[in-house]
């Protein structure tokens, strides 16, 4: 079981060593901004889905070491086609089905496009997601 306390502390040394704001984070790994700082606070535990978001977008960062410490932070031995300059901002991941969802909605949408629907004509502000681990990721357009 992961210590929420010392997680929150290796996540914490991550944001340093990249000299990055947990909202800068959280668009990196494409996760809600409060997820982060809940679990900077210790509210809520990391789920599986946020863990391994980490370590695809950073790949200095090892699995072992940001679960329970064990290991080596940044990795000993880089990744050869890995600069070895500290980037900025990794690239966001191409297949990542929640970034989706936070797109803009087409403005083909109409309430007229569905027969014998009762649609106002009404824009969507925010969609929230709710996860079984208490966690939510909030979406504004």
């Amino acid at each position: 079981m992961v210590n929420s306390e010392e997680f929150s502390k290796r996540l914490q040394i991550i944001l340093d060593y990249y000299d990055i704001s947990a909202a800068v984070f959280a668009d990196a790994i494409h996760v809600g901004r409060s997820s982060i700082s809940h679990i900077l606070s210790g509210r809520n535990k990391p789920s599986l889905d946020f863990v391994l978001k980490i370590v695809q977008t950073y790949p200095e960062v090892e699995l072992y070491w940001l679960l329970n410490g064990k290991g080596n932070f940044p990795k000993s031995e880089p990744d050869k086609t890995i600069p070895s300059q500290k980037p900025e901002a990794p690239a966001p991941l191409i297949n990542d089905e929640k970034s989706k969802i936070a797109q803009p909605i087409e403005s083909s949408f109409t309430p007229k496009s569905f027969p014998g629907s009762n649609f106002s004509a009404k824009t969507i502000k925010r969609v929230v997601l709710f996860y079984e681990d208490g966690t939510f990721e909030a979406f504004e357009n």
